[in-house]
């Protein structure tokens, strides 16, 4: 059997290996478009922080741990699948063929219709050459503008500080992560950074970006102009499908993938950030880029291209962030659930946030900020579609008792 893994990510390394496990006999080719080892993406920030070489942000440290378990690694960009004939076309017209198929092509940076942003000295922070590139220029003292303050644009800052640089951030939305957080919480999260030294704006967006000299100039809508030594754009990301146009395989956000990560496509499957994957509450098509769900897809890949029968049972949205110090989380439907209902519970003065929002005695989402203690059982609760009965009242009344909740369901405290 001859597999071929688009993608040498998390999810297409984590469904390789399992690949090997189910099947010793097998094939297995996994395709990168980089010079590198398959890495992380999320460890780029320990290695701008100076934390790791590049060799640390590698998935799997032993140097020849693809040879031993007889994974072939291919560099290339792949252009074009063919399912009549089961092959995949790389960029140098190399056709692949292929028994089975696993799409796991991750996400590609978004760069914003903006004038200038492809002048020299703007980067995105999405791969290794990026962080490379970016070390080389964002040093103690020197100007950084970033763009963006999602999820990913607040760990690439965490990294930017502990640089020493001076930093500004750049973000659309009315809030500091506003995918992840309520607007409360994005809020307080703001207010912290700029308590840091960031100088945040938010509820604005670049609108061109200018050479000045050896420095670049944005332009913000609100009429501001920041001067710069070096601007990183971190917009977000979308899923990487270009490739599959033709493939007959059904893209709509992301790739359209069933419970057992199969396309609609014969023997083409898919799994990680590319896909649009059951919710793990509403069992809609939705995006979820997160590495676990990511990798539990992979797992269930593996499985049934090898002839087995596993099932992917939704994403679920888990998200864990420390802003400078500042941790916040959020589980679920955070946003809350039609017809639901919600508490918040604010600290301004010290920080702390917790909202819980529940549909009927369920909860299905929470967010925090400054919790740290038992924060896991919250994630227990949205995640193990408890009941809570008489609990949920008392939650609404005082949603700090969510961990004596979480042991009544599990523990049978009463």
């Amino acid at each position: 059997m001859k597999h071929v893994i688009i993608g040498n990510g998390p999810a297409g390394v984590v469904a390789a290996e399992a690949l090997r496990r189910n099947d010793p006999q097998a094939d297995i080719t996994l395709i990168g478009d980089e010079p590198e080892a398959p890495y992380s993406r999320m460890a780029i920030p320990y290695f701008l922080t100076g934390s790791i070489p590049d060799q640390g942000t590698h998935l799997r440290k032993a140097g020849d741990h693809y040879e031993r378990h007889g994974i072939h690694l291919r560099q290339g960009r792949v252009i074009r699948v063919e399912p009549e004939s089961q092959t995949v076309i790389l960029e140098d017209d190399t056709e692949l063929g292929y028994d089975r198929l696993l799409v796991a092509s991750g996400c590609y940076p978004v760069r914003p219709p903006i004038r200038g942003i492809d002048l020299p000295g703007v980067h995105t922070c999405w791969t290794l050459a990026d962080a490379r590139a970016i070390a080389d220029k964002a040093g103690p003292g020197s100007r950084v503008l970033q763009i963006g303050a999602g999820f990913i644009g607040c760990i690439i800052m965490e990294a930017l500080v502990s640089r020493g640089v001076r930093l500004t951030i750049v973000e659309t939305g009315d809030r500091m992560v506003p995918r992840m957080m309520t607007p409360k919480a994005g809020a307080m999260i703001a207010r912290w950074v700029a308590q840091k030294g960031v100088n945040v704006n938010v509820g604005s967006a670049v609108t061109e970006i200018a050479t000045q000299g050896d420095a670049l100039v944005a332009t913000l809508s609100n009429g501001k102009a920041i001067e710069a030594d070096v601007v990183i754009c971190a917009a977000g990301v979308r899923p990487n499908v270009g490739f599959l146009a033709g493939s007959g395989i059904a893209v709509g956000h992301g790739v359209h993938v069933d419970e057992f990560m199969r396309t609609g496509v014969k023997n083409i499957f898919a799994a990680g950030d590319v896909t649009e994957a059951s919710g793990f509450h509403t069992g809609e098509r939705e995006l979820n880029a997160i590495q676990p769900a990511a990798a539990d897809q992979a797992r269930v890949a593996a499985v049934n291209m090898t002839g087995g029968e596993a099932r992917f049972h939704g994403a679920l949205a888990i998200n864990v962030l420390d802003t400078l110090g500042l941790i916040s989380t959020s589980f679920g439907q955070w946003w809350g659930a039609d017809g639901g209902e919600g508490v918040e519970q604010v600290d301004e003065e010290n920080f702390r946030y917790l909202s819980l929002q529940f549909k009927d005695d369920v909860m299905v989402g929470a967010t925090s900020i400054g919790w740290t203690d038992h924060v896991g059982s919250l994630r227990g609760l949205v995640q193990g579609r408890m009941r809570l009965g008489p609990w949920k009242d008392k939650l609404m009344k005082d949603p700090t008792q969510f961990m004596t909740a979480y042991l009544s369901q599990t523990h049978k405290v009463a």
